[in-house]
């Protein structure tokens, strides 16, 4: 939990890491739970394409929901490399508060 809320002060993201069914997603979940914050949980396949996540993402952003990427490495290098740059716009538009 503490290196989770130094990256949540500090306007970054977390990336738990480590072998299956260790507790990383109910981790983040009940973190989420703590602050008060919905945390969606969204479970990866090799079949989605950047628009659906663009979609997702818009969402999330409107809603201020944390998500929990499940399976995150079944996404295809060619979606992770545009969907890289969507959450880097939405990282930068968070630490600058902007509204709109």
């Amino acid at each position: 939990y503490r290196t989770l809320m130094g990256a949540f002060a500090l306007y970054y993201g977390g990336a738990p890491e480590g072998p299956a069914g260790t507790g990383k997603t109910e981790s983040t979940k009940d973190l989420a739970k703590a602050l008060a914050i919905q945390c969606v949980v969204f479970n990866c396949s090799d079949s989605m394409d950047y628009l659906q996540l663009a979609k997702f993402f818009k969402g999330l952003a409107s809603s201020g929901s944390w998500c929990c990427f499940d399976e995150f490495n079944r996404i295809s290098l060619e979606v992770l490399s545009v969907v890289a740059q969507q959450i880097q716009q939405i990282s930068l538009a968070i630490k600058r508060r902007v509204d709109k």
